[in-house]
């Protein structure tokens, strides 16, 4: 079953247990401040995709999110023709588990 999500990008439908944030309006370090708020709120195993621009952002937010313990499942451009820092692209994370401690 699908929801809506709604964020600066607009709304969309994204898979249950799937969550969507758009930072692509964000500097660094609040790029990864606002991804880390969404994922603490988000169950174990469940995905977040969210739309980011900027090299910073790019490189800085799928590297922390790894050293947090999650997965990054995909980090692509909205476009095939738009490669560069500058485009829009989608990352989508997979929550960890919770760690026991």
């Amino acid at each position: 079953m699908n929801r809506l999500e709604t964020g600066l990008g607009g709304a969309r439908a994204v898979a249950r247990g799937s969550h969507a944030l758009d930072i692509t309006a964000e500097t660094c370090p609040m790029t990864f401040v606002r991804v880390k708020l969404a994922i603490e709120r988000m169950a174990a195993g469940e995905t977040l995709e969210v739309r980011l621009k900027g090299a910073e952002p790019l490189r800085n937010v799928p590297r922390s999110l790894v050293e947090h313990g999650h997965t990054v499942l995909e980090l692509v451009p909205e476009e095939a023709d738009a490669t560069g820092p500058d485009a829009p692209h989608r990352l989508r994370v997979r929550k960890a588990a919770a760690k026991k401690t």
